[in-house]
């Protein structure tokens, strides 16, 4: 399915937020994510099935001063 990832349109196999975070290789523990503009806590992740046309926001922190 194709779905919009901090912008750029990619193609997924993934179903769940947790599955395309997996699928792309990042750090689950430290990103922060939201579908369609609306905050997607961890624990929700797992349940959050993911549709064709998603806009999907996953952010690490960043450090410095």
């Amino acid at each position: 399915m194709r779905v919009e990832l901090n912008g750029e349109a990619i193609r997924t196999q993934a179903t769940t937020l947790s599955e395309l975070i997996e699928e792309r290789d990042l750090p689950a523990a430290s990103v922060a994510t939201a579908v369609n503009g609306d905050f997607v806590p961890r624990t929700f992740r797992d349940g959050t099935a993911l549709s064709e046309g998603m806009r999907i926001e996953i952010l690490s922190p960043m450090q410095g001063g």
